[in-house]
């Protein structure tokens, strides 16, 4: 995986540089690092790394708190110096078809992880080794993670990249995604204080 173009793009959160990482030029859903104005690779830096979910990042879903943490964490970014790592792996890892049939299967009363599970996969089946490559890419030592869920922390720390905090990133609740949130908290680990 290599670098293989970025662009200016200002935004309703702020102005950043938006870096696309594929190992071929003819990529058409690269890994993206979206670094804000006054990111500064010498300090600690605060750093999202956020899985795609086109359902709450593009439509809104309220199924989820995905598009309200990707809206929050750029505000947080743009105002820190930070970069955003958006990688490619829709559904926890188990792309937007299955997330699909995971809906409906969270519909007829399952959760999301026993949705996960009934269909073969794991309850999370991401990996992070490329977003490590490219915080390593971008020159960053050392993050201040923002994130709730305690394996990205632990992820990487295995990695070459020192953890120096967690900035909590926790979205009210709303009705459509409760029974959501509390399976997040209680059975993976979450740290949302519901």
């Amino acid at each position: 995986m290599k670098k293989q173009a970025e662009a200016r793009i200002p935004t309703r959160a702020g102005n950043f540089t938006l870096i696309a990482y594929a190992d071929r030029a003819d990529e058409r859903m690269p890994h993206l690092a979206v670094v804000a104005e006054g990111f500064d690779p010498s300090r600690p830096t605060p750093v999202r790394i956020h899985s795609e979910c086109l359902t709450g990042d593009v439509f809104g879903s309220r199924r989820c708190d995905c598009g309200e943490q990707l809206d929050a964490a750029l505000h947080l970014i743009a105002e820190q110096g930070g970069v955003l790592i958006y990688l490619r792996q829709e559904g926890r890892g188990i792309g937007l078809i299955n997330k699909l049939k995971a809906y409906n299967l969270q519909d007829q009363g399952l959760n999301t992880a026993e949705a996960n599970t009934h269909l073969g996969f794991d309850v999370d089946a991401r990996q992070y080794e490329c977003a490590v490559f490219i915080l390593q890419d971008l020159g960053i030592r050392q993050v201040e993670l923002i994130t709730n869920n305690p394996d990205k922390v632990d992820a990487l720390r295995r990695s070459p990249i020192e953890v120096v905090g967690r900035i909590p990133l926790v979205i009210p609740p709303h009705d459509e995604n409760r029974r959501y949130l509390m399976t997040k908290q209680e059975l993976m680990g979450h740290l949302l204080g519901l």
